[in-house]
């Protein structure tokens, strides 16, 4: 099937980098949220990233004025239901999954493929409160999406060839490079990743390194970019304990079970860069370890 019109549930910030790599690539995206100021907002930030591209040489004008035009907003979900492919990118709670595509359902034109940017949360058993299990998948894009280059393919235990065809192909239209994942829970990236952050907290937690000891060494003597306790905060730490609550509830191995301290600074609402808290305090002008 010819994908060419693509709706983006969630204007946050995986929905907007979503919208912002399908219009650039030269899809129609239709962006909805249940908030019209995050519409508004993401569609600024949309602009303001494509004007980076184009100062970095990664994009001109004229496909920055391009993209721009094939983006539209709207407030009712069920406006989406003309797209060819729908990508879920709500917040990382199934319920709130769940209810989308209830309500998306009985809108949708038959040939439509749904698919889900989770992050952890069973394929298949959101796929299951849908009429067509078939034409469902995950579809996980990193963070930030126009700069990272993977994209997680994850088939329902009903996914059928075609729709797994069609999402390949998209993701190599977008210019990025798909893994394929089978639907356990966190699937690959975050199935590594998330027991490393958490067990980052437990060092810090358990007293064996400060803050900025535990990031300079992850980022010193394994070479990575960015600290383990600096990425939570990039992540938001809401997320990194939804998904490791995820695989603890769904693997039922103590291994997975998240840091008392993870916990703590969640029900203290530090989450992170976006609440100008959590690991580092962001609210002067550089970021300062908490602990």
């Amino acid at each position: 099937m010819t994908i060419e019109r693509v709706g983006v549930v969630g204007a946050g910030q995986m929905g907007n980098g979503i919208a912002h790599v399908f219009s650039l690539a030269g899809y129609e995206v239709v962006m909805t949220d249940v908030s019209a100021e995050a519409l508004d907002k993401a569609v600024a930030l949309i602009e303001r990233n494509l004007d980076r591209q184009v100062a970095k040489g990664a994009a001109t004008e004229d496909e920055k004025a391009s993209a721009m035009g094939r983006i539209s907003t709207t407030p009712t979900l069920t406006d989406l239901g003309s797209c060819d492919l729908i990508i879920e990118a709500a917040t990382e709670r199934e319920a709130v999954k769940t209810a989308i595509f209830e309500e998306l359902v009985p809108h949708l034109a038959p040939h439509t493929i749904l698919t889900s940017n989770t992050s952890s949360i069973s394929i298949t058993r959101l796929a299951s409160r849908t009429d067509r299990p078939e034409k469902f998948m995950g579809f996980h894009f990193m963070n930030p999406v126009p700069v990272m280059q993977l994209v997680e393919l994850i088939r329902g235990i009903a996914t059928d060839e075609e729709t797994f065809r069609a999402c390949f192909e998209v993701v190599e239209r977008l210019g990025k490079t798909a893994a394929t994942s089978e639907d356990f829970p966190a699937f690959i990236v975050n199935r590594i990743l998330m027991p490393m952050i958490n067990e980052a907290v437990y060092t810090l937690y358990e007293g064996v390194g400060s803050v900025s000891s535990i990031d300079t060494s992850l980022k010193l003597g394994a070479n990575h970019p960015m600290g383990p306790l600096e990425l939570a905060d990039f992540i938001g730490l809401d997320t990194c304990l939804a998904i490791m609550n995820v695989l603890h509830d769904g693997l039922a191995d103590t291994k997975y079970r998240p840091c008392p301290l993870l916990t703590k600074y969640v029900e203290a609402g530090w989450l992170g860069r976006k609440t100008k808290r959590g690991f580092y305090d962001y609210r002067g002008e550089t970021p300062v370890p908490t602990r």
